[in-house]
């Protein structure tokens, strides 16, 4: 999970770890969140499925930094 502070919230970006057999490689799903004065303000759901934690934790906080854009 990475997270930072944004206009006053705090966001999240989660990778979820998704292996549907043993032999598949690794991918990771995509989601944010955020925070603001320690509760949940809106989560997003899964973004989409990343060949890397980095790529899909990155996507999360892209999608926090748009929402807070839009509704903040």
């Amino acid at each position: 999970m990475e997270s930072g502070s944004y206009k006053g919230y705090r966001i999240f970006g989660h990778a979820i770890l998704q292996q549907e057999d043993i032999l598949s490689p690794e991918r990771y799903a995509g989601s944010g969140t955020i925070t603001r004065d320690t509760k949940m303000v809106e989560a997003s759901g899964v973004l989409g499925v990343f060949d890397t934690e980095e790529e899909a934790q990155l996507a999360g906080l892209g999608w926090a930094r748009a929402w807070v854009d839009t509704h903040g």
